[in-house]
């Protein structure tokens, strides 16, 4: 038999898609830009904008928020933005009010059913709006015990915060539809 020479290739460092990278409160900060862009220093690496998602599950509003570049190539997970600096934790409290605006209802005025359209006028923090439905279960969400959010037809949403808060009238209404 001959003397055979076997070279062993390296193969280039893939990333695990699945893995997750959990940053260290110290090691990261948030800021502005002068144009109101957001942006941050992670693990000494500047970044000129960043772009922030709520992690399932969705009720933790201020825990695991995913850091991601514009090309929406996550960087890292936040475990909870309670640990980071002040500033820090004013503007990813903006950047996600931004990016999670959600009028609240205040009040449920009346759900009717008119030619297979639910209507609902309601009373949120914001003034008065109506929400357009074809079938509640597609337009309603439940991501909570107490929590619904409502969403309309074209898109337009709500948040009952929490329907057992709502007054008599307005729970009234919404046991009707439940």
């Amino acid at each position: 038999m001959s003397d055979v020479e076997v070279i062993t290739l390296e193969q280039p460092s893939v990333k695990d898609p699945f893995e997750i990278n959990m940053l260290e409160p110290d090691k990261i900060s948030f800021s502005r830009s002068q144009g109101g862009v957001f942006q941050g220093i992670i693990e000494g690496q500047a970044y000129e904008e960043i772009v922030l998602f709520r992690v399932f599950p969705f009720q933790y509003t201020t825990q695991f928020i995913s850091v991601r570049n514009p090309k929406n190539e996550e960087i890292g997970v936040i475990r909870d933005i309670a640990q980071l600096d002040e500033e820090s934790r004013v503007e990813i409290d903006k950047e996600l009010q931004l990016r999670y605006f959600l009028p609240l209802v205040e009040q449920i005025n009346s759900v009717k059913n008119k030619a297979d359209l639910w209507i609902w006028e309601l009373q949120t923090n914001l003034g008065p709006t109506r929400i357009i439905m074809r079938n509640l279960h597609e337009f309603m969400q439940f991501p909570s015990e107490n929590r619904i959010i409502l969403t309309d037809i074209n898109g337009k949403r709500c948040e009952i915060r929490d329907y057992q808060a709502l007054d008599s009238h307005s729970r009234s209404q919404l046991k009707d539809v439940l």
